[in-house]
């Protein structure tokens, strides 16, 4: 592929913010429907643990399809792919507003699934050929500010909304930020393309697509005895073979839909590996606070969303420091201290109960949004670190791909981890439902320090040349 045009300043200074857009849009959505879990399955009268499957689907969707947005940018141009997922992005929330069951809600978010699958991996992209390596982790926390008010605001008002107003609102709010987003993109985004592209790899599409949205639904409806266990041992074992046969297939192909050679690079290697076992235990949590905050201990909705604040103000706060923490401790100090941190903070969300002061779970979620933030920042921004710029299409797609997978996983994990401490879904008390939401943060905070394993083959250099670690580099 032929490098791209140089852009000038005014799109440097101007894209992070239209990219920022889309994640807005995106991380707007989800917290705003985590606070709104309990609400939203009262009136749709399912118990709170079957929303799983509202979330766990639009995360699915993401890594099913997330895979084709590489090819597509690549063939069709970064602007039109961008814009047209922000259109369908928007569509599909309005459908979720509109649907009166939680089959119609699962369908529609399958729907936004695939607008944010090409929305935010052809967003970050974008910024990935525009911008320097040296510059890349200044321009991707840059990125992540405006990003982060989604979740700062997410939180609160999906308890203000669920509380005073309709639940359906939670994706109303998604279509005016929509349109926005459209007119920006299609006016400012910078258009890079391929002069010739390969065809789609159908095949792989099928086999990964249909071999991790089985294997979703088994970890999704394990526990609840819908099925038999025979069932359920030959869906998995069906899944684990799709699984394989893309495996054998993308060895075999010489364009296949994830280049799975890419993995030969250990920079790359560690980052997406270790970023799908960490948010495996991490990409729960959002999941499990509210059960905690308002089934559990019965704090309102807004109040939950008080509670969950927090976390994105950390986040905030530490963005603009991220280039010197990474520059004076180096990728591989950080990330194995920081995973082992990150899940002794999931654990310690175990020790709230009905005598927890409040002050005292605010420090908590400022300390995990805080710890919680350097990782993923780091993870990210680690993948690129030794890609040639004919890979970073591909390095991208496979990253978001076992990021999305990692975190509908972790919504079943700690949807199964909760449910085998309770006894009937249905008819929780409140001790009940806060005894197993315990039981499954410890869980999901062990699996969480074991993924820092991975992150020991990393060397002391590595990650240099996007941190700015080494002296003379030009600043960003």
């Amino acid at each position: 592929m032929p490098p791209p045009p140089s852009p000038d300043d005014s799109v440097k200074r101007l894209l992070p913010w239209l990219v920022a857009v889309a994640f807005f849009m995106e991380a707007l959505d989800t917290t705003i429907l985590n606070t709104a879990v309990p609400t939203v399955a009262a009136a749709l009268r399912v118990a709170p643990l079957s929303m799983k499957s509202v979330l766990a689907s639009y995360t699915l969707s993401l890594a099913v399809f997330i895979p084709v947005s590489g090819w597509a940018a690549d063939r069709y141009g970064t602007r039109r792919v961008f814009s047209s997922a922000i259109a369908l992005f928007t569509l599909g929330s309005f459908l979720c507003g509109v649907s009166t069951n939680i089959h119609a809600l699962v369908a529609c978010r399958i729907l936004q699934g695939l607008g944010g699958a090409m929305m935010v991996p052809v967003g970050r992209l974008t910024i990935v050929r525009t911008f320097a390596r040296s510059e890349l982790v200044r321009a991707m926390a840059f990125v992540a500010i405006p990003g982060l008010i989604g979740p700062l605001l997410g939180p609160l008002a999906g308890g203000l909304i669920v509380g005073y107003l309709h639940w359906r609102m939670v994706f109303f709010v998604n279509l005016p930020i929509g349109l926005l987003g459209l007119y920006l993109v299609y006016r400012h985004l910078p258009d890079y393309r391929t002069e010739s592209t390969d065809r789609l790899d159908l095949i792989g599409l099928i086999l990964f697509g249909s071999g991790i949205g089985l294997l979703s639904y088994v970890l999704e409806i394990f526990g609840e005895h819908s099925l038999g266990g025979r069932e359920m041992i030959w869906l998995l074992s069906l899944s684990i073979v799709l699984l394989l046969g893309y495996g054998r297939h993308a060895t075999t192909t010489k364009r296949p839909l994830l280049r799975l050679g890419l993995f030969r690079i250990r920079t790359f290697r560690s980052a997406v590996i270790g970023s799908f076992i960490t948010r495996l235990g991490a990409g729960g949590t959002p999941f499990l606070l509210p059960l905690l905050y308002q089934v559990g201990l019965g704090f309102t909705p807004v109040q939950s969303g008080l509670l969950i604040m927090p976390q994105s103000l950390a986040a905030m706060s530490l963005k603009m420091t991220m280039p010197f923490i990474l520059t004076r401790f180096g990728y591989r100090r950080v990330l194995l201290s920081n995973t082992m941190l990150l899940g002794l903070l999931i654990g310690l969300f175990a020790t709230i109960g009905f005598g927890t002061p409040v002050w005292l779970i605010v420090i908590q979620a400022f300390c995990f949004g805080f710890i919680a933030s350097l990782q993923y920042t780091s993870m990210n921004t680690l993948v690129y670190a030794d890609v040639t710029e004919s890979q970073t299409s591909m390095a991208s797609t496979i990253a978001s791909t076992l990021q999305q997978m990692s975190m509908s996983f972790g919504v079943a994990a700690a949807s199964l981890a909760t449910a085998l401490f309770i006894p009937d879904r249905y008819h929780t008390n409140p001790a009940q439902m806060i005894h197993g939401v315990h039981k499954a943060f410890v869980a999901l905070g062990l699996l969480t320090i074991l993924s820092a394993a991975v992150f020991r083959e990393l060397r002391p250099t590595d990650g240099r040349n996007v941190s700015r670690h080494e002296e003379g580099l030009p600043e960003g």
